[in-house]
């Protein structure tokens, strides 16, 4: 097992526990992050923040993984993300929303590039949005 892969096992596991600050150590000071609902982050601080709201909106997550792969410098996951909605969601327009106490069952797929030191440099999270919203009730009925 390569340093990239050890540092996404880190942090699968700083997200699964909800460590904030192991989350942040994780990262590079000057680190970007992409996501379907944050946008791209700029900065270890942003990329932290990103997670706090997330790991607040569903502490009790688990990661069970489906493939797991480290290329070079890079590694890739893809798996699948559950627990329940019981902390306040904030949406990408801004707006917070009271928890739903659903249960959310969400496949993605992320990378992370890794520097010589260890510290993630360049972070990709992709999964379906609308799924995610969908699934905790906060769509229109259609």
């Amino acid at each position: 097992m390569g340093q990239a892969r050890e540092v996404m096992d880190r942090l699968t596991e700083a997200i699964t526990t909800a460590d904030p600050k192991a989350i942040a150590e994780l990262y590079a000071p000057d680190a970007v992050a992409v996501t379907p609902d944050g946008g791209e982050l700029h900065g270890r601080d942003d990329i932290a923040a990103y997670w706090r709201q997330m790991t607040e909106a569903v502490p009790d997550g688990s990661y069970e993984s489906v493939h797991s792969y480290e290329v070079g410098n890079t590694a890739i996951d893809e798996g699948v993300f559950t627990g329940r909605n019981t902390g306040p969601i904030q949406l990408p327009t801004g707006e917070t929303v009271a928890p739903t106490q659903k249960e959310i069952r969400i496949r993605g797929v992320d990378f992370a590039t890794v520097d010589d030191t260890g510290h993630i440099v360049d972070y990709r999270l992709y999964f379906d949005e609308m799924e995610f919203l969908g699934q905790l009730g906060l769509l229109p009925p259609s």
